[in-house]
């Protein structure tokens, strides 16, 4: 088995051989240049966001923006990444289409044993955000997790186990507070209705662009 094979199998691995470094130090040029982009270039940076991640995206990303590889991000469209984010990327991080991350957040897929003798060497565990989730500034989504569609993550969070789909979910370790329900469907903030005509003008003022 080689290196790359043990580490999507989630085997142990160390990552200084078969052109992980070339990869890497590669990702590092691209992540430089695009932190350093001039904010109105936009073009480069549609650009720079196709070399990061290998493919065209919608996605708006918000520099300082942290990654290991790149490659492994399998970004969803529309996405909204705030400044500070730190993607761990050594294994697979698969977001789902419109998921909207705060400022800071990190998202870890390597581990390493407690055995001290062997903590040098590290295992990878994919890590999956469904759609429309939205994660809190200062969130840490752990190595194997899975949150389910639509969940809300609440700011400073550590998430160690899954989140299932409709859930509010906060805490260290975080924890299910309640499910979504009507209440939040049909209002925002302190019970302020959400109403069809305001989002409608919303919009319209907004130049058409929206949901």
């Amino acid at each position: 088995m080689s290196m790359r094979e043990r580490i999507k199998n989630g085997e142990l691995f160390l990552d200084n051989c078969e052109g992980l470094p070339k990869d890497r130090l590669e990702a590092k040029q691209r992540m430089w240049q695009f932190n350093h982009l001039e904010p109105k270039n936009l073009e480069r940076k549609a650009i720079l966001v196709e070399e990061i991640f290998g493919e065209e995206n919608s996605s708006w990303i918000e520099p300082p923006f942290y990654f290991c590889y790149g490659r492994n991000i399998k970004l969803g469209e529309k996405c909204y990444i705030n400044f500070n984010c730190n993607f761990v990327d050594d294994g697979e991080i698969i977001i789902g289409n419109e998921v909207m991350f705060g400022p800071a957040v990190t998202i870890a897929t390597v581990n390493h044993p407690i055995d001290p003798s062997i903590r040098p060497f590290m295992y990878a565990q994919a890590v999956t955000i469904e759609d429309n989730c939205w994660i809190g500034a200062n969130v840490t989504i752990c190595p194997g997790i899975t949150i389910g569609k639509n969940s809300v993550i609440g700011a400073g969070s550590v998430v160690t186990k899954d989140i299932p789909e409709n859930a509010i979910a906060a805490g260290n370790p975080c924890r299910v507070i309640r499910n979504i329900n009507k209440q939040d469907m049909d209002y925002y903030g302190e019970n302020k209705k959400i109403l069809a005509d305001d989002i409608k003008q919303i919009i319209k003022i907004n130049g058409g662009a929206g949901k």
